[in-house]
């Protein structure tokens, strides 16, 4: 975890999605969104041609379905390891 960078406010969480293209990056977006509430997406280039990172900012407090009734259903996996690849 990269302490340097700051939490998002309780009850949001910060997601990053990184994507061969634009369209791509806009659909997985796009689905979030139908989920949760979320904050406009911040776009930047994901260093590789054409590549795209997608930042956004999603509301979990104020989920929509189909979020709503699987976070109901849902356990934490606190316990569950990072992948080896995550800051």
């Amino acid at each position: 975890m990269n302490t340097a960078e700051p939490l998002p406010a309780t009850g949001h969480a910060e997601v990053r999605i990184v994507a061969a293209s634009p369209e791509t990056a806009r659909r997985v977006a796009e689905i979030l969104r139908r989920c949760f509430d979320a904050a406009e997406q911040r776009s930047y280039p994901a260093g590789v041609e054409g590549g795209t990172r997608l930042h956004l900012t999603l509301d979990t407090t104020r989920p929509a379905e189909p979020a709503r009734s699987w976070l109901s259903t849902s356990t934490s996996t606190a316990d569950d390891p990072s992948h080896a690849d995550e800051a």
